[in-house]
């Protein structure tokens, strides 16, 4: 019987192949999502150790941030780029919660990130959420919120305005397209609260610059910042 179990899933797997998300090989039995190969190649950074890191210091004097990081550094055709790509438009949104535990667990470690009450993923716009499906950020947030026992939010801060694609934008413009498009509800239950923003990839940091505003305006008392991977 086990060996007809055996045959069955080897068969299932040949004719459905399990791949890396990353790479795009098969993947072996004990392998999930990633494989251990590109687990360890993957572009790591610490910058949720210091507090003066490239992330940090992009967004210095734009607002007052508690702390700001990105897990990976992210380099087009690299295989951050295809593990995002497919979290973002292959439905791959266990990819998300995976890479959403791994950044967690650096998030535990860092002194700056302790006093977090409540993890807030960047919001899309109604009409991007129906063509996607799902937002991305979202699992990458529950993610982190499962290592550091905090609650995920995605009703109190919405986007009330689509954007044009930032992507052949200068900073300024970008910024200039992010000027008031998200707004909070329920702000007495973001007041006084450290609240972590969660995206997948840091570019400008046009986006998260302008939710953080809107969060420090009506009354949190922190916000740090935590994404997947920055754009170098």
């Amino acid at each position: 019987m086990l060996l007809v179990k055996q045959w069955t899933s080897d068969l299932f797997g040949l004719l459905f192949p399990n791949l890396c998300n990353a790479c795009g090989n098969s993947l072996f039995r004990h392998e999930q999502l990633i494989c251990l190969k590109c687990l360890h190649d993957l572009p790591f950074t610490d910058y949720h150790q210091h507090a003066d890191n490239r992330v940090a210091k992009q967004l210095w004097g734009r607002l007052p941030l508690n702390a700001a990081m990105a897990m990976l550094y992210f380099r087009k055709g690299a295989k951050v780029q295809n593990l995002i790509h497919n979290l973002k438009y292959n439905g791959r949104t266990d990819v998300g919660v995976l890479l959403g535990n791994m950044l967690g667990e650096r998030l535990k470690t860092g002194i700056l990130y302790q006093s977090i009450n409540m993890v807030i993923p960047v919001p899309l716009h109604r009409k991007k959420y129906k063509l996607r499906g799902y937002n991305q950020s979202s699992f990458i947030a529950e993610g982190i919120a499962s290592q550091m026992g905090i609650d995920v939010s995605e009703d109190h801060l919405i986007r009330t305005t689509s954007t044009e694609s930032q992507t052949k934008k200068s900073r300024y413009n970008r910024y200039e397209n992010m000027k008031d498009v998200f707004q909070v509800n329920s702000a007495e239950d973001i007041i006084g609260k450290h609240i972590l923003l969660v995206d997948d990839v840091i570019t400008t940091g046009a986006t998260l610059e302008a939710c953080a505003n809107t969060l420090l305006a009506i009354g949190a008392a922190k916000v740090s910042i935590a994404a997947l991977a920055f754009a170098e």
